[in-house]
């Protein structure tokens, strides 16, 4: 049985990982936003549910304080974000930057005395941050942020391992599934595999990053090759 913190665990990919970790017997906490819709998200899927903001980072390690020993930390909250030079929202990317860079090192931070030299992080990026796209500014740059944050993060908290996730087009998730079909068929057909990565795809990969002892520093796309497209 396995210590798995998932912060970001109330929807999406973060939910269904903490749902397979849970189903395996692994006892299993998860984090959001909202103080109830991540306990009624924790009860459905038989783990643990704390209320933490990534966006407030001086909350995280109140927030964390009765964590146990942690063998598995998947760092997964996300904040969907359009903003471009030309019309420029400060207070959103501000908002994106402090939750995905400075709220993923608080979480680390928090947690770091409940990490052991055989325990293993996972931090979430995006491939935005190789294919931007016209209103991708931020995000573009938080996604290569998390590249630095994984370095320093492996080369400081050695031997623990930490690496990082870069998802394409999850079509199957709940953002991609409520694009037009013709959205989707277009990103299918420029994708090498003719098929869009799934959440089951992005939560293998996440597992083995985690299990995996030989793995560090090391930053998995799951695309399908869409890169190449």
């Amino acid at each position: 049985m396995s210590g798995v913190v998932v912060i970001g665990g109330t929807s999406g990919i973060g939910r269904e990982f903490a749902r397979v970790r849970a189903e395996r017997g692994d006892e299993v906490v998860i984090t959001g936003r909202d103080a109830h819709r991540t306990d009624t998200a924790a009860k459905e899927i038989g783990a643990r549910g704390l209320a933490l903001d990534l966006a407030r980072p001086k909350g995280i390690v109140d927030a964390l304080g009765d964590v146990g020993t942690v063998d598995h930390l998947v760092i997964a909250g996300i904040s969907r974000d359009e903003n471009r030079v030309t019309a420029y929202d400060i207070d959103a990317a501000i908002h994106l930057v402090t939750l995905k860079l400075v709220g993923y090192t608080a979480v680390v931070h928090a947690l770091r005395s409940r990490l052991h030299d055989e325990s293993a992080i996972v931090l979430f990026g995006g491939q935005a941050k190789e294919r931007p796209y016209p209103g991708a500014t931020t995000v573009a740059t938080v996604n290569a942020g998390v590249t630095g944050l994984m370095h320093t993060l492996a080369v400081e908290l050695a031997p623990v391992r930490v690496n990082a996730i870069h998802p394409g087009v999850v079509g199957d998730s709940p953002y991609w599934r409520a694009k037009p079909e013709q959205v989707l068929a277009g990103l299918r057909a420029r994708t090498p595999t003719g098929r869009l990565a799934t959440v089951a795809d992005v939560v293998g990969a996440v597992d083995f990053l985690l299990r995996n002892g030989s793995v560090n520093a090391v930053e998995l796309s799951v695309d399908g090759g869409w890169l190449l497209g």
